[in-house]
Parts: C-alpha cells; structure tokens; sequence
C-alpha cells in the first residue's frame, strides 16, 4: 500500500510540478548544466559537512544493507584499491558540485541521434544513455560504473533505465547498493532548469524505491573540468598490507544519534522513516527515553 501511495504520489507531483513544455514531446536536453546554483536538495549531506555515519534516516534499508553500514568505517576510502574508485551513476548526479555537459551522439552513416553523453560530475563520472531501442545486454554481460543506459521519450519527459552498476553505495557511509539495482531516471525542463526526478530499486539492500531529485541551471559559460590522472599512494602508512578497517559485527555506534539529541532507534533508517509520520513516533521514543527537543542538538 505505502509503495503504491508512493508512486500516485510521485505522479501527481511530476504532473503538478512537470515544464513548461510537457506537451511537446521533446526538449532540448543537450547543454551545459551548473549544479552549483540549482542545488539545492540535501546539500549538508551532497556537500559539506557530508553524510555521518549511521546517519540513516530516509533510506528504505533492509537488516542487510544496516549490518554492511554498521561494519563501515571512513578510513576504507585509504585502502590503495579504493582510492581511484569513482562515483556510480547511481550517486554521480547527486554527489558534488555534479556539473555536466550533455551532446547528442550523431550516427556518421544516417546522421540521426542515437544517444547522448553525461560529460563531467564529480570526478568526471563521464555515462552515456542510448536512444536508438537497443536492447539491455545480457544478465552475465559486464557491470560498469555508468551502468548501462537507455533513454526514450514519454509524455514530455526524458526518462533513462540504467542497469548493469557496479556493486556500490547508496550513501557515502556504507549504506550499500548491490548490482541488482535499477536506477530510472525523469528529466524536464522548467525554464532553465534541468530537473531530474531518480528512482533506485534494489532487491537485495531496499525494501522499497527510493526517490531522490536533482536539479540543474543552465550555463553557458561553465567550464566541465578535464578528466585528470591520479597517484595512489598509502594514506594510513600503519596499516598493515590486507588488512581492511572496519567495525565488528554488531558493532553499536550512538554518536550520531546522541549529537543530533535522537533516540537511537530513530536513527536506524528503514521505510517507515521516508514518511511524515516517522516525526510523530521519533516523538513518542523520544518521550520514553527523557529526550526533551528530539532533533536539536546539544547547545542549540
């Protein structure tokens, strides 16, 4: 029921809050696009200070995906083998400063489009969406960190399938996504603004679709950064060579929790906390455990 609630919901905004141009089948989604002025969603967790960990609330986590995240820890990001490794396009569009330049792929022989590339995003997190009806390759073929991609045209929106991720995270604090994932993506224009509404559905780490917006402005005179090489070096020099950090299993981590003044309960995600009515029942622990203002921290 709240999955179906969900997606009526989903619609009737699209449709509320849809362009400008939603008659017309097409807009012109090639460009140059700033995230840099048009973000505006969730950018203490996108940007700075970034997402905490076991900061969980909104996600749609199962107990696995919730012991994955307990066992993380920040300094996996130093392990040599992780150090180069870039943002999926499943998290790409919502990392920072996601910038792009988007161009039409021109087949040489027939001249007519046939895709489009996604240039730039952080880390130049480069994808391409195919809008010739190819078809997704096989289950067995290779997982990439752009996936595979297809876009079509419906009802005055772009809308983009991508499978074929690589094993990655949803957030960057070790809430995993598996490459069994299927992100579909709505783009639309309202103004100069390139909106994306992005739903991921995960079999194995989601109990249901999360949903995520992304939002662009178009600039002319934004420069996308070229894509650079890098050195991977030992960050943590005392770390001996195999040796992976990380939390034990049923490691319990209350920081998060005591410093945003939440009940820790509260802090443990799952669907339920996508909802408004999570508000009422963080209330109601926060009643049970002696927690005056639920959601202020310390000293505010």
């Amino acid at each position: 029921m709240r999955q179906a609630g969900l997606v009526a919901l989903l619609a009737a905004g699209w449709l509320a809050a849809g362009p400008a141009t939603a008659s017309a089948q097409r807009f012109d989604l090639t460009g140059l696009w700033s995230a840099s002025q048009g973000n505006q969603e969730e950018v203490p967790l996108r940007t700075d200070p970034g997402v905490e960990s076991f900061e969980y609330v909104g996600i749609p986590m199962n107990e696995a995906a919730r012991q994955h995240a307990d066992a993380w820890v920040p300094a996996m990001h130093s392990l040599p083998e992780w150090q180069g490794r870039p943002h999926p396009a499943t998290y790409a569009i919502r990392a920072p400063r996601p910038d792009m330049q988007i161009t039409s792929i021109i087949d040489p022989d027939t001249q007519q489009a046939i895709g489009y590339t996604f240039v730039g995003m952080f880390g130049r997190a480069d994808r391409i969406v195919w809008t010739d009806g190819r078809p997704h390759p096989s289950q067995y073929a290779e997982h990439l960190w752009q996936g595979f991609s297809t876009g079509v045209w419906e009802n005055g929106y772009f809308k983009v399938t991508t499978t074929h991720n690589k094993y990655s995270f949803v957030h960057r604090n070790g809430i995993p996504l598996s490459p069994y994932a299927v992100m579909t993506e709505y783009f639309w224009h309202r103004g100069d603004l390139l909106i994306a509404s992005i739903v991921l559905d995960d079999p194995i780490y989601l109990t249901e679709p999360m949903v995520r917006t992304s939002t662009w402005v178009l600039d002319p005179g934004m420069t996308v950064p070229t894509a650079r090489p890098f050195e991977v070096f030992d960050e943590i020099p005392a770390l001996d060579r195999g040796r992976v950090p990380h939390n034990p299993l049923g490691h319990e981590e209350r920081h998060y929790a005591e410093v945003n003044n939440l009940p820790y309960r509260a802090t443990r995600g799952g669907a339920e906390s996508m909802y408004p009515e999570y508000a009422e029942q963080i209330r109601i622990w926060a009643a049970e455990e002696g927690i005056a203002h639920p959601g202020q921290p310390a000293g505010n």
